[in-house]
């Protein structure tokens, strides 16, 4: 990409799923954590080291089901890192089975009559939680992926990527013409990603799947780790923490 950021400076942070062995071909710093909680292990890896640019990969099982409770809290603290979603609408690790972003009646190993469930928006829930970022992506148009998540790591909070990435071995379904047909990229001189109101009636008012920067707030709210490192000059990591330096008694007195 064009970001000009050097492999030691990037860490990859991942669940487990079909997304998470992506760390394997990344050139950079890769943490591969359990399932469902590769955003507090980002929240602590980016608290440590603010300096680092931390990005999340995961799949729709992995963070819309498992990991959901991360999720939400993740975008409402505006932590400073970049969420990708691989959302193929199936688990597709453990051979298919429906995941919750898959439509009504999709038929699985675990439904063979079709899901009776209905599925969520990884978009939507993102504004309900405060997201000042939020686009949709479609890995058979990789130019619009790529410009995508530069602008997403580029911003400075939370900032979703929810990527349509048909699974070519359980999901006949949704396959990559099913989603040239069905999706609608947005233009950019026609729609303009500031209001959220829009961008949620854009989600869920759309015969087609809106694809592009669904949202951007104009003037980001300080991130997480700004607020609660407001004085700090070096990052945690960097910091001296041998005992010749803290007087721990002392501090341990404080919580007695």
């Amino acid at each position: 990409m064009n970001l000009e950021l050097r492999p030691e400076e990037v860490v990859l942070v991942t669940g487990i799923g079909c997304s998470s062995k992506i760390t394997d071909y990344f050139k950079a710093y890769g943490f591969h954590t359990i399932h469902g909680r590769p955003l507090p292990v980002a929240t602590a890896i980016k608290i440590a080291n603010p300096k680092l640019t931390v990005i999340v990969a995961t799949g729709d099982g992995d963070g819309y089901a498992i990991g959901m409770g991360h999720y939400i809290h993740a975008i409402r603290r505006n932590v400073n890192i970049t969420m990708v979603v691989m959302n193929n609408q199936v688990y597709g690790l453990t051979k298919g089975q429906y995941s919750p972003t898959a439509e009504m009646g999709f038929p699985s190993g675990t439904t063979p009559e079709g899901s009776q469930e209905h599925p969520i928006d990884g978009c939507a829930l993102a504004l309900t939680a405060g997201a000042t970022f939020v686009a949709r992506s479609f890995s058979g148009d990789m130019k619009e992926t790529v410009s995508i998540l530069e602008a997403a790591i580029r911003h400075p909070g939370f900032a979703l990527v929810d990527d349509l990435s048909p699974c070519v071995t359980f999901n006949k379904v949704n396959t990559y013409s099913w989603f040239k047909e069905n999706i609608r990229k947005l233009a950019k001189e026609e729609y303009k990603p500031q209001n959220r109101a829009k961008a949620m009636e854009l989600l869920l008012n759309s015969e087609k799947i809106p694809v592009g920067l669904i949202y951007q707030a104009e003037e980001p709210p300080r991130s997480y780790e700004e607020l609660i490192l407001p004085n700090v000059e070096e990052p945690l990591v960097f910091q001296d923490l041998s005992p010749e330096k803290w007087d721990y008694e002392t501090i341990m007195e404080e919580f007695e």
